[in-house]
């Protein structure tokens, strides 16, 4: 029989409804008996003490908010009842140690990467086109135009036939015959930004240096850049910064500036011929066997619910821990959702200057949106709250648990390249976007996404593994979640079970045996963070 409650940490005076409870009902848990006051959905928060005005409200064993009324035990926590609160954090308090999982299963395991000159090893095999700035963004459209219509199957899509159909008449419709791809071993994407000219200079530089780390990534064999010329992202900026990223970089970088070059239509020309060329050397890259300690796995969280860090997160930490141990590499962002577990991270911090440099980066961020008319406690979005994470704490502590336990090896602003194996932290916004192409710009190879709400969200170079919470999610919208952890919940299966699960699942979408549903919807998305503002 299914368990009605679940307390996270022994710590904890709240406990989590892992299905809808009635008010009156009578719970027998952990030894006492617990009278439910009110409706509970499940994923909500009840009470196990009485709280007074101003008591501290514990879960996952730390400070998540406190009562700002009175709350009887076996009451439901809401955002009327609880307000946003955190431990303040001022340095490394305790040595940290750190026991890792056994990996004696996963040692000699392998998957079928593409090994780059410089030592890193892909999971895709990709030809980028990217423009430095936004005016550029019409040609890159151009561009994608015409070398999909040639390169790429494109089936025709059902709505689209709908549409003929509604046109034509049923009679009328006639399905194309899918063509065949020129190139088997090599894929061509295209990004555009609304970045690169029209704001602060740093921007410009951020963008630089995040372009520089797609074109660095693992997944990528050669990209195609496009310049205007006049914009604050020079070209001499995009080089230097691509230079400071990797000064013996060995991939075709084919850059055009349209100012240099007259017509737009000569313009394309030279492009399309020059890097239809050097595609073709590309697509001669093949798939080799490669050890877990190449993934460089971003973790990521997004339309999240009150499941997300009792089942999915966690499930990503162990894997984490898992690959970690390895020699593999794991990078955890998503500042905003940070805010609470602090201490922990910094204590986790090999280097002291690391857990500096964590703090310096959590109290400017922070500070930028206090100046900006807002605060981390705004954090939690409508679905977030709707489906139990109430405050800005609860949401970062159950979010934290996508790190696993391992030591922080380098801690890394917005748009810096990892390199150092191990867990890293990446400054990034929460928005799910934003942080995401932040991940894949510092080296990610393949991301982890929890999600218990559902989000469509994926990346033109790298695939993202929508990691659902709930089995509910991934029987309504099978079509964008690739993993599911619901037997967490039922009790049916252990975390370490399902790392199992999840981590094999990885290494067949890292070989390219299996496709992510991000992938098969096309889903390229791509926003860089903008910190400044426009002038």
């Amino acid at each position: 029989m299914q368990n009605k409650l679940i307390k996270v940490n022994t710590s904890d005076n709240v406990a989590v409804a892992l299905v809808n409870l009635k008010a009156g009902d009578i719970i027998p848990f952990e030894g006492q008996v617990v009278k439910i006051l009110s409706n509970v959905k499940s994923k909500h928060k009840i009470a196990l003490d009485k709280f007074a005005p101003g008591d501290r409200i514990l879960m996952y064993g730390v400070l998540v908010g406190t009562a700002n009324a009175v709350i009887e035990k076996g009451d439901l926590l809401t955002t009327k009842n609880v307000k946003h609160d955190s431990e303040k954090v001022f340095g490394k308090t305790a040595p940290f140690n750190w026991i890792p999982p056994y990996i004696e299963k996963w040692k000699d395991r392998t998957f079928m990467g593409y090994h780059r000159e410089d030592g890193q090893v892909g999971t895709e095999n990709v030809w980028l086109f990217f423009p430095l700035v936004f005016c550029e963004n019409r040609n890159i459209e151009k561009l994608k135009e015409i070398f999909e219509n040639e390169l790429l199957k494109k089936k025709d899509n059902p709505h689209q036939m709908l549409l003929r159909s509604l046109i034509y008449g049923n009679n009328q419709v006639k399905t194309i015959e899918e063509p065949k791809d020129v190139f088997d071993n090599l894929e061509v994407k295209f990004i555009t930004h609304a970045s690169g000219c029209g704001g602060i200079r740093q921007d410009a530089e951020s963008l630089a240096k995040l372009l520089a780390g797609y074109v660095n990534n693992a997944n990528v064999a050669g990209v195609t850049v496009l310049s205007l010329g006049c914009q604050n992202l020079q070209i001499n900026i995009f080089k230097e910064a691509l230079k400071t990223i990797n000064p013996n970089i060995n991939k075709p970088v084919l850059i055009y500036e349209q100012q240099q070059m007259g017509t737009v239509d000569n313009m394309l020309s030279t492009i399309v011929k020059d890097s239809f060329l050097a595609m073709k050397e590309a697509n001669n890259m093949k798939r080799k066997p490669a050890p877990l300690s190449k993934l460089k796995v971003g973790l990521e969280c997004g339309g999240s619910d009150g499941f997300s860090g009792i089942s999915a997160n966690p499930t990503l930490g162990v894997v984490s821990d898992l690959l970690v141990a390895l020699g593999g590499t794991a990078i955890l962002a998503e500042f905003p959702e940070l805010c609470g577990v602090e201490q922990e991270l910094v204590n986790r911090c090999v280097n002291d200057s690391d857990g500096d440099k964590f703090l310096k980066l959590m109290n400017a961020y922070e500070e930028s949106v206090i100046n900006a008319g807002s605060g981390f406690d705004m954090n939690p979005s409508p679905g977030n709250i709707k489906d139990g994470l109430i405050t800005d704490a609860m949401k970062s502590a159950g979010a934290a648990k996508k790190a696993g336990t391992s030591p922080i090896e380098a801690v890394l602003d917005y748009g810096e390249y990892i390199n150092k194996p191990g867990l890293n932290l990446l400054c990034t916004p929460g928005n799910d976007v934003e942080s995401t192409t932040g991940l894949v710009g510092s080296g990610a190879n393949i991301v982890l996404f929890t999600t218990g709400l559902g989000t469509p969200t994926g990346n033109p170079i790298a695939p993202i593994i929508k990691v659902a919470s709930n089995t509910e999610l991934k029987q309504k919208m099978p079509d964008i979640i690739d993993f599911e952890t619901g037997a967490v919940i039922r009790g049916e299966k252990t975390i370490d079970q399902m790392a199992d699960e999840l981590l094999g699942f990885i290494i067949e979408v890292a070989s390219g045996n299996i496709s992510t549903k991000a992938k098969l919807l096309n889903q390229n998305d791509f926003i860089p963070w903008k910190r400044g503002v426009s002038l």
